[in-house]
């Protein structure tokens, strides 16, 4: 007679370790539905609205735009105004999806997110596209990185927006 305890156990340990490895594998698939972008604060920042009334604010992942205003930390810098004013046409009073990648938030509690206009475009690809934003990923939110520096050098060689 056979005994399928082992079996089972063995089974069950496999799936616990690769659950432990990989425990936010099942957050980097996640989606939202669709939210309302209700404030840009600049070109890779922005507050979205969920169905219950809870606001978040998102940091888009894997680009960063120029600074767009003075603060105790930072100045203008070039291109940042531009960048930010391009963000808010993209995104003001418009609804966006969410996708998260393994680590959901920054170390200043910010949501990291790519986001997707209604029409499926992504506005981080977008923002690296048209010249408003560098490439800057860190690890582990790495998923779209390699598009991310194809789409740079294109802006780059094309002198698109800050390349100009």
């Amino acid at each position: 007679m056979m005994n399928f305890a082992k079996p089972s156990y063995f089974l069950f340990l496999a799936f616990f370790l690769i659950s432990t490895l990989h425990p936010l594998e099942g957050l980097a698939q996640s989606k939202t539905g669709l939210l309302l972008v209700t404030k840009v604060s600049d070109g890779d920042t922005f507050w979205v609205t969920y169905p219950s009334g809870k606001e978040e604010k998102i940091r888009l992942i894997g680009i960063n735009t120029p600074e767009s205003r003075k603060t105790g930390r930072t100045e203008v810098e070039y291109f940042g105004k531009e960048a930010s004013e391009y963000a808010k046409r993209l995104l003001l009073n418009k609804r966006v999806r969410l996708e998260f990648d393994v680590q959901k938030y920054d170390r200043y509690k910010r949501t990291l997110a790519y986001a997707y206009l209604e029409s499926g475009q992504m506005i981080n690809s977008l923002l690296v596209k048209e010249g408003y934003a560098t490439v800057a990923t860190y690890p582990p939110n790495v998923r779209y990185q390699e598009l991310f520096q194809k789409l740079e050098r294109e802006a780059r060689s094309a002198r698109r927006g800050l390349w100009r």
